[in-house]
């Protein structure tokens, strides 16, 4: 699954640990763009409210984000692990038996409370644990699990959601079921060696304390960076995967073919994670970052005005080479920009500002579709937004690449 050069036994089982629970926190999301398709034909749903379900999910992720951040740092990373995973995995179960809009809106909720916290505990925890000439590639082979889970979540849906008697609860229950074994694997998850090294004499810090910290003068400078990158980084990926099904239903494909082809761009991802996982060591985290993002700018365009089947799967795939690889340098990036005493809470705050952009991203393109924006312009916004990521990293950003954490 992973390259084995350098991974000792505990990096292995650190990785297949957390990454079991990365990879059903992704098929979940990647069916969520899938399950919007589906709701729109059974639900007889607007673009609007189509938007807003993905929305939803961004406003929990925002508030988990945050919470389970400083929470990780007061009460260590395993301890948010299993909270998150557990909320995730009850939401997520339930939402196959939501019966209206509400309801599911309600749950979505949840389930992106317990996925938002999650994320950057887990992306804190593996990188706290790994060695710095290795650390950025292990945080990367982390994220990889997430293009795993989208490949299950396309197979799921290209092949159980048509199917009457399955359709998208039967694939909700089924994103479900296998996230209750990634919590039994969680109980196995060894505590940070950085928190475990803190001093028990030490007082708690606050959260307001905590916070200062972030904006004061040694934190400034990268903490703008972050917030800036993941907003728009998270703004363009919410608001393009969430609706690719969709969009490619609007260019005249029905539901099966879309799903099909979207499986294939999604096969892209694996690439994208692992040639990010070979450069990052070799280049460093802030040019690699910068290169994966100037590449999801040029698909991203080129996907708004592909208008055959052949340009559509290839800019998709580009699409999901080049975005995939980013986040993998970002969660690799994001933990070495601060101390151990906020890293979870720096990683939180960023993440948390992000998913305001991933509430923006999905309702935008649901208002614009509904005023018959064409797709052409709607994915230059977002290419748009991540030529202003590409710029702060380039006059904000700093390298990290094997620094030692403190």
């Amino acid at each position: 699954m992973f390259p084995s050069q350098n991974l000792s036994i505990s990096n292995r089982k650190l990785l297949l640990i957390a990454g079991t629970g990365w990879l059903f926190d992704a098929m979940d999301v990647g069916l969520l763009s899938f399950i919007l398709a589906a709701l729109k034909q059974d639900w007889s749903l607007t673009s609007t409210q189509l938007g807003w379900i993905g929305s939803v999910n961004s406003i929990g992720m925002a508030i988990g984000a945050f919470v389970f951040g400083v929470y990780a740092d007061k009460k260590g990373r395993k301890s948010a692990f299993l909270m998150t995973l557990l909320m995730f995995s009850i939401a997520s179960g339930l939402s196959a038996f939501a019966w209206g809009l509400t309801s599911l809106l309600i749950l979505r909720f949840f389930i992106g409370m317990g996925l938002g916290g999650e994320l950057p505990v887990a992306s804190t925890l593996v990188s706290e644990s790994a060695a710095p000439e290795i650390r950025g590639r292990i945080v990367v082979l982390l994220e990889s699990f997430w293009a795993i889970g989208w490949i299950l979540a396309a197979l799921i849906a290209y092949f159980l959601i048509p199917l009457p008697f399955i359709g998208w609860r039967g694939a909700m229950l089924i994103c479900a079921i296998p996230a209750f074994y990634a919590l039994y694997l969680r109980y196995h998850l060894p505590e940070s060696a950085t928190v475990n090294r803190a001093s028990p004499s030490k007082q708690p810090e606050s959260v307001i304390s905590k916070l200062k910290l972030l904006t004061s003068k040694p934190y400034q400078r990268q903490s703008i960076m972050l917030w800036i990158v993941w907003f728009c980084v998270v703004f363009s990926y919410y608001g393009m995967f969430l609706w690719l099904p969709s969009v490619m239903m609007t260019k005249g494909f029905d539901m099966v073919k879309s799903f099909a082809y979207i499986l294939i761009m999604t096969l892209a991802q694996l690439p994208g994670y692992f040639s990010v996982a070979w450069l990052i060591e070799r280049v460093g985290r802030k040019w690699i970052l910068i290169i994966y993002l100037l590449g999801t700018l040029i698909s991203a365009f080129l996907f708004g005005v592909a208008e055959t089947k052949s340009q559509l799967i290839l800019a998709g795939a580009l699409l999901s080479f080049f975005n995939l690889g980013a986040w993998g340098a970002l969660y690799a990036y994001t933990p070495e920009q601060y101390c151990s005493n906020i890293r979870a809470s720096g990683s939180g705050m960023a993440a948390a500002i992000g998913r305001i952009g991933g509430i923006l991203g999905p309702l935008m393109v649901g208002v614009l579709m509904a005023r018959n924006i064409s797709v052409s312009a709607i994915f230059a916004l977002f290419s748009l937004a991540i030529l202003i990521a590409v710029v702060a990293i380039i006059l904000l950003g700093k390298e990290t690449k094997q620094i030692e954490l403190k």
